[in-house]
């Protein structure tokens, strides 16, 4: 008689296991704990084998009976079901083994020590974000073209193109490492790049280069203009940061004690906090300012009054009337300091990132606000403002080695990463 659903319900353990038949060498195990399996008696090269089937409930009735179809066929070709279902739990353990996010992983622990923090954290985010929940689970050596271009292609259409560019960086890195190990024999994502939408051109905004930069400064400095507006300037020079933060700036986001402006993260891009190491020069700045605004929640308040402040062309109007229209903004500033800090070597170039506020993860943000960090930080926007005064003055450059921390413990620390190129 064959077994039911209602009859495998109602079946209770016993003081010993027992078993009930439904046919074909298949029958449910009762155990005398209550739990109920699906087991095949058969019969191979002459020898009585047992088969598991599952687990009941996990494995319905009408599955566990395709398993038995199955194993008979498997009989009937002249296969062990046995030594079938073993090959295929060998198999499925070595796809594991070798599945894209095991070797993205793999590949990341490799690469960790050579990588800054921040790339490192981006690197394994933006996988796990965007690639791993559409094929991480897979064999390396089973993922094609079309599988790399959906994942790629969904990015797109977000509008993220560079994002899209850094994955497909990253997914191709990985397969070359599964090549050179011996896991994959071909890199599905580089044979998707006709197939992607062209990039979108980057908006870059205009800034004057270093030999430009002194006769600039010189002109900003005998440039007869409203006081606010040349505070402005100077500050956007000093801090580097973007023109409507500085246009937005208000008294209690400073602290002189601490000669740190704090920017609220409702006033950031990335609506995260930022902190701006204030230099000598700065502070300087803003106790001249003081005694024109201090009266006024902001520091650059519209003369037309009503709580406003300077207009977004303010500084860029000074710029023009100065003869350098279209080859610099206020925005260049940014352009200029990082160009600059870059082209010095031995600056890690995630704290410039970092005071330029580009870097995101919460694992970058706790690195470069440790305090041993903020030290690099304010040395480096000391030397910033120093560097600027004597390119004003036609001095000799100041010299990083003097301005960087000298702690050896921290030296080894902040040991410079090697540019990351996947």
């Amino acid at each position: 008689m064959k077994l039911t659903d209602t009859a495998i319900r109602k079946a209770k353990p016993q003081a010993a296991p027992y078993r009930i038949a439904d046919g074909g060498g298949m029958y449910i195990e009762i155990t005398t704990n209550g739990s109920k399996y699906w087991r095949m008696a058969y019969r191979f090269a002459g020898k009585q084998k047992t088969l598991a089937l599952g687990i009941y409930p996990d494995v319905t009735l009408a599955e566990a009976r395709e398993r038995r179809t199955e194993a008979r066929k498997q009989l009937a070709n002249g296969a062990d079901p046995g030594a079938v279902k073993q090959t295929q739990k060998k198999q499925s353990k070595i796809a594991a083994a070798n599945s894209f996010e095991l070797i993205a992983r793999e590949f990341h622990k490799l690469k960790t020590p050579t990588w800054s923090v921040s790339h490192t954290a981006d690197w394994i985010k933006t996988l796990e974000r965007e690639i791993f929940p559409k094929f991480g689970e897979l064999p390396i050596s089973e993922i094609e073209a079309p599988d790399v271009l959906d994942a790629i292609r969904t990015i797109e259409g977000r509008g993220a193109h560079e994002v899209a560019a850094r994955v497909l960086q990253r997914v191709r890195a990985v397969c070359a490492y599964a090549i050179a190990t011996g896991r994959a024999r071909h890199n599905p994502a580089s044979e998707i790049k006709g197939a992607l939408a062209p990039q979108p051109k980057v908006k870059h905004f205009a800034a004057l280069t270093e030999k430009e930069l002194p006769e600039f400064l010189r002109a900003v400095a005998a440039y007869p203009c409203y006081p606010l507006t040349k505070a402005a300037t100077r500050l956007l020079m000093l801090t580097f940061v973007r023109t409507g933060e500085v246009r937005g700036a208000k008294w209690r986001e400073f602290d002189h004690d601490a000669k740190l402006w704090v920017i609220p993260a409702e006033r950031m891009k990335a609506r995260e906090p930022h902190v701006v190491p204030l230099s000598r020069q700065a502070i300087e700045t803003l106790t001249e300012l003081h005694q024109l605004t201090g009266h006024d929640e902001h520091l650059f308040p519209s003369r037309t009054g009503n709580g406003r402040t300077i207009s977004e062309n303010t500084v860029l109007k000074v710029i023009e009337r100065l003869g350098y229209k279209g080859r610099m903004t206020g925005h260049g500033f940014r352009t200029i300091a990082s160009t600059y800090l870059n082209s010095v070597g031995m600056i890690r170039p995630d704290i410039i990132e970092a005071q330029l506020a580009h870097t995101d993860g919460n694992a970058t943000r706790a690195a470069y606000n440790r305090t041993d960090y903020m030290e690099y930080r304010i040395a480096m926007m000391q030397f910033w403002a120093d560097t600027l005064d004597a390119m004003q003055a036609g001095e000799k450059l100041p010299k990083w080695a003097d301005y960087e921390p000298h702690d050896l413990e921290y030296r080894a620390a902040q040991a410079i990463p090697i540019r990351a190129k996947l």
